[in-house]
């Protein structure tokens, strides 16, 4: 989604529907900032050598690279930060971190952390993406290139160095903290609920204000949206093979055979053709959960957030000539936010190289991604899928989900928002307000019962690349718009001090 500034008539309406706090910004005190200010500039390049030292260690859970050694250095880093009670915590997958930071506060805070990040092809990189090498990006500033730079090792440095300049500068913390690292962010958190719905992990966020991940927030143009939410997901594979369906070749064969020989491939794509309309927009699943209607405040913020004025310029970033149905910008972006997807992220079957094969594969997989908005609930979504394919003969089709969670969502008066705008404004900044994103994090843990809590994202600082070649994160800015590191971690105290009054 493109940032943009809202106009007089939208924060008119967002104010009428209640989602711009009426309380006057109030920013921390230049006599509570100046001495973390102070550190953060001290204590820089400790800070960037931190984050290039994390970035050299890939944690990559679908590779099971790294583990245990990702979370034996997350909880070193958090030690060194200032917790005091840091417990690495199995799961029956990768383990979580669970860590406790006893300011003597009244306010408690909810932290998440991931400590994995995406897999990586070196020979598609500018700059080896393990080595965090600082790279000068014109109109942009210098910038640390590497894995998980900004996805999302370089907004936790920003976060771990604020902490670090609180203690050097001897200056107690305004919150307490409770903090959760997971390492399967990047394969669906299949795991989270294990550890964090754990009884002492539970009652220690039950005291918080809300659950944030530390984020780089910023737009090169300078405006700054807050997410209200996020949808949820469910990751799977179908598998189609002449061995289970008992019909077509348990191993490749020659395709001169097809005029006599049943076809794995294509009972994989007529099944797939099933589970939604001719032109793919449309989920036909048979009982599938129904999305609820957007409601008129998050179309309000979709209105202010999605001029028409972008159009062009968004269709020419992501490469489309058109939008579904041939959509208004503002009507597709309000589709973004309100609509549930199954998507196929990938298919494979039989020969892919140069030139052809002539053969008939004894097995097809399509990789799948099923993206739900909330009111629609991943268990739902999953028996709903299973109990299609049944009805409809292809039960055979083997679903293997690997990863998924319920949808987020959090109200634009919750306290955890209201301190994330008061503090953009006190900036002079007026930011965007938007219903969720169409991506996906595992906030559930936090948002969804028995803890019911606000949950957002939140940080200064730019970056980009997130599972893509040359990922990085701004460390020195050059733009007006952009706070490079040490701007970035000062953000945090700012939001500390906020949320404490």
């Amino acid at each position: 989604m493109k940032q943009r500034p809202l106009s007089g008539r939208a924060v008119a309406l967002a104010c009428t529907l209640g989602l711009i706090a009426s309380a006057p910004a109030a920013r921390a005190s230049e006599a509570e900032l100046a001495p973390i200010r102070a550190q953060l500039a001290a204590q820089h390049d400790t800070n960037v050598q931190r984050l290039k030292d994390w970035i050299a260690l890939p944690s990559i859970a679908a590779e099971n690279l790294a583990y245990p050694q990702g979370a034996e250095h997350m909880a070193m880093l958090l030690r060194d930060a200032g917790f005091q009670h840091v417990e690495i915590m199995p799961t029956d997958g990768k383990p979580g971190v669970f860590a406790t930071l006893d300011a003597g506060a009244p306010k408690t805070v909810g932290v998440y952390f991931m400590y994995d990040v995406k897999q990586y092809d070196p020979s598609e990189w500018s700059s080896p993406p393990l080595e965090g090498r600082i790279v000068e990006k014109p109109g942009i500033g210098k910038v640390m290139m590497g894995r998980g730079a900004v996805n999302q090792k370089g907004p936790e440095a920003a976060f771990l160095a604020a902490l670090h300049a609180f203690r050097a500068a001897n200056r107690k913390l305004p919150v307490n903290i409770v903090l959760v690292a997971e390492g399967e962010e990047e394969i669906g958190s299949p795991h989270i609920a294990q550890f964090v719905r754990s009884p002492k992990v539970q009652e220690a966020l039950s005291k918080s204000v809300g659950v944030f991940m530390p984020s780089a927030m910023q737009d090169l143009d300078g405006v700054i949206t807050v997410t209200l939410g996020a949808k949820g997901i469910v990751e799977l594979e179908l598998v189609a093979s002449g061995e289970r369906w008992g019909r077509g070749p348990s191993k490749d064969i020659h395709s001169s055979l097809k005029a006599m020989v049943d076809s794995p491939a294509w009972r994989l794509v007529k099944a797939l053709g099933t589970l939604v309309s001719d032109d793919g927009n449309t989920i036909m699943i048979d009982n599938y959960p129904v999305p609820p209607p957007i409601s008129d405040e998050h179309k309000a913020m979709v209105v202010a957030a999605s001029p028409e004025s972008s159009d062009e310029v968004m269709k020419k970033a992501y490469g489309v000539q058109h939008w579904i149905d041939d959509l208004s910008y503002q009507q597709a972006q309000q589709r973004l936010v309100s609509q549930p997807t199954v998507n196929i992220e990938g298919l494979v079957g039989g020969y892919t190289g140069p030139g052809g094969k002539t053969i008939l594969p004894h097995r097809a997989v399509a990789k799948l991604d099923l993206r739900l908005v909330p009111g629609m609930k991943f268990d739902d979504a999953v028996a709903a899928l299973k109990a299609h394919l049944a009805k409809r003969g292809y039960g055979d089709i083997e679903v293997n989900v690997t990863g998924g969670y319920n949808p987020t969502q959090s109200a634009a008066d919750s306290e955890l928002i209201q301190a994330q705008l008061r503090v953009l404004r006190a900036r002079g900044i007026e930011p965007l307000l938007w219903p969720r994103s169409a991506g996906s994090y595992p906030g559930f843990v936090f948002t969804d019962p028995p803890l019911s809590l606000a949950s957002a994202h939140y940080g200064m600082g730019y970056g980009t690349g997130a599972h893509a070649p040359d990922e990085y994160f701004l460390i020195e800015s050059a733009n007006k718009n952009l706070d490079g590191f040490d701007g970035a971690a000062l953000s945090y105290a700012e939001y500390f001090y906020e949320l404490a009054k």
